[in-house]
């Protein structure tokens, strides 16, 4: 593999001292993953001290590592840094000055990771681009994906993210965007700030890492438009691009035909008029992937060989990937919405849409399982119970939640939806196992916290021995 840190270049972009020579591939801070070759970057958490798995990271064959100054090793190469988190911000600077990609960079309230994803997917389609890996967007997420960027990267997609105000300007400081697209302003942690207006001004922030020649990609159709094109502005920028189906949009959505599986879109891009089809549906998805298309053109890529690589974008797992699960002989499968991976009222009706269009075999019903929604501050209560009506409008049989917040939604609902109510989801996920039947779609989405996946699991363990849970590639 190409190398992409010598000794040197490592000493020179840490300040650290090596103890030897080593060419690397790249840059990993979990042994688990580490790759042949790769440096391994101790960093030292609340609850792990990443200087403790240094010796597995040799045996993994880590090229070597970066730890702090006083530790020792015999087993490989050392590079002694004052503190190592810096070492790795440091790392992540590094490449970024030496790169002559064009970056992209993409944050809002919901939407970030599918953003980048589809992103990922046309650029790749016109020169080498380096993306974020899953949901790599805070303060060791960014610096980590910066300092494995390939030198000879044409593009770069990075997704920035954040839940108090502040953390965005460092982390634009390091990525410093060419382009920067905000998807949405929602009132996701609004525990942390005043009222959805302030969540704006911090999602604003990616402003300050761009200089005068950068390129502002904003949604039209939210509220908050204009207060982010006015931070936009103070900031320096000039060319502040709109999509949306508002008629002023500069990308507009023209035709959007939805289905269970896939979504049919006709689009002006800046003037230039475009069909495809993406097969993830929702139309929050085709909302995003107009301003994934705009970033195309406003970095002067060509259009056609964009649209026809979004065909193969995929759903990201725990973002409304489906799976399939047979539970019993001759009968039809479960359908599965994994949306476990996060979870906030605007994402929940996104989520509920695509839920209502997915038609339950024979037999089969709509099972919505879902866990608190968190970080919403002293109205979480109130938003969960207003969850009520879209949920019932998407055809749902019966609610099985979880957490203390979900309760005020089961309470909302009239007895004959209630499937069950517990604290925690490894409690729930065993009532659902037990509750499903064969045909059965069943929506699963809560907050990370909630620990949702333990639903999955338990769902796929049901499967027949002979045979295998199946993922498909269509997403909510």
């Amino acid at each position: 593999m190409t190398t992409l840190w010598t000794a040197q270049e490592v000493e020179q972009a840490t300040g650290g001292k090596a103890t030897g020579s080593f060419e690397a591939t790249g840059v990993s801070i979990d042994t688990r993953t580490l790759k042949k070759g790769e440096i391994y970057l101790a960093l030292k958490g609340e609850a792990l001290d990443g200087h403790d798995y240094v010796e597995a990271a040799f045996k993994a064959g880590a090229s070597a590592a970066i730890v702090k100054n006083g530790f020792a090793s015999a087993s490989g190469v050392l590079v002694h840094v004052d503190d190592t988190m810096t070492a790795l911000e440091k790392l992540g600077l590094a490449s970024r000055a030496r790169s002559k990609a064009k970056i992209i960079a993409v944050t809002g309230s919901a939407g970030k990771t599918g953003t980048k994803e589809m992103l990922y997917i046309v650029f790749s389609a016109l020169g080498k681009t380096h993306a974020s890996k899953k949901s790599f967007n805070n303060h060791w997420g960014v610096p980590l994906s910066l300092a494995n960027m390939p030198q000879d990267t044409a593009y770069g997609v990075f997704e920035l993210g954040m839940n108090h105000a502040g953390e965005l300007e460092k982390l634009t400081q390091q990525v410093r965007p060419h382009i920067a697209i905000i998807t949405t302003i929602e009132p996701v942690h609004i525990e942390h700030f005043k009222n959805a207006e302030a969540i704006a001004d911090a999602k604003a922030e990616i402003f300050g890492g761009m200089g005068k020649d950068g390129i502002a990609i904003l949604n039209l159709d939210n509220p908050h438009f204009a207060r982010l094109k006015a931070h936009a502005e103070k900031a320096g920028l000039t060319k502040i691009f709109s999509f949306g189906e508002d008629e002023e949009a500069q990308s507009r959505l023209l035709d959007c035909e939805l289905h269970a599986d896939s979504t049919k879109v006709t689009a002006d891009i800046l003037s230039e008029r475009v069909k495809y089809k993406l097969n993830i549906p929702g139309k929050h998805i085709t909302m995003n992937s107009l301003s994934v298309l705009t970033a195309v053109k406003v970095a002067g890529g060509n259009l056609g060989v964009a649209v026809e690589a979004l065909k193969n974008s995929e759903p990201v797992e725990g973002r409304g990937n489906r799976i399939t699960v047979n539970i019993a002989e001759g009968q039809p499968p479960l359908i599965i919405i994994n949306e476990s991976y996060n979870a906030n009222p605007a994402s929940m009706m996104a989520a509920f849409e695509v839920f209502a269009m997915v038609e339950p075999a024979a037999g089969g019903r709509r099972l919505a399982v879902l866990g608190d929604m968190l970080e919403l501050g002293r109205d979480g209560p109130m938003l969960h119970a207003t969850l009520a009506n879209p949920l019932l409008k998407a055809k749902a049989d019966l609610l099985f939640c979880c957490g203390p917040m979900m309760d005020a939604l089961y309470q909302t609902l009239p007895p004959d939806w209630h499937g069950a109510h517990t604290k925690e989801s490894q409690e729930l996920a065993q009532l659902v196992a037990a509750a499903v039947r064969p045909g059965d779609v069943i929506l699963v989405k809560g907050s990370k916290g909630s620990k949702m996946p333990y639903v999955i699991q338990a769902l796929q363990a049901l499967a027949l021995p002979q045979t295998k849970t199946k993922e498909t590639k269509h997403a909510v």
